[in-house]
């Protein structure tokens, strides 16, 4: 299964951007209202949880700067990755996309589709108005 936001403008450099994302601590206001949980693990890893879903754990699996960024689940029953493009426009502006991508059962995908979807979308949403 793979979804997409939209992408969104900032008037930010990418590697501003990069460099916002590439901090894990910075996730936590970007995550959407009905969140009730939020744990840094490490420098590379949180433990976020929105209400009536399961717990997840996000790790940084690999960067470019200052283009993308992958996390990835860390543990748990679900194998997914989470990516952040970030295109540069000139030096004072960028835009950023979020993909979700994972292997899952077409019930499981069925299930998670539209929370994801809103999911990845209030992130990007969130994005410009936390840098």
């Amino acid at each position: 299964m793979k979804l997409e936001s939209t992408k969104v403008s900032l008037d930010k450099s990418a590697q501003e951007v990069f460099n916002f994302l590439t901090n894990v601590e910075n996730f936590e206001p970007l995550m959407p209202e009905n969140i009730s949980k939020f744990e840094l693990m490490d420098a590379e890893t949180f433990l976020f949880a929105l209400s009536g879903m399961p717990e997840i754990v996000l790790k940084k699996k690999s960067m470019e700067s200052p283009h993308t960024i992958v996390l990835g689940a860390a543990g748990g029953k679900l194998d997914f990755s989470l990516t952040a493009k970030i295109e540069s426009v000139s030096e004072t502006k960028s835009e950023v996309q979020l993909m979700f991508e994972g292997d899952f059962n077409a019930m499981m995908a069925m299930m998670i589709k539209a929370p994801i979807s809103k999911f990845i979308e209030t992130l990007a949403l969130n994005i410009p108005k936390e840098i």
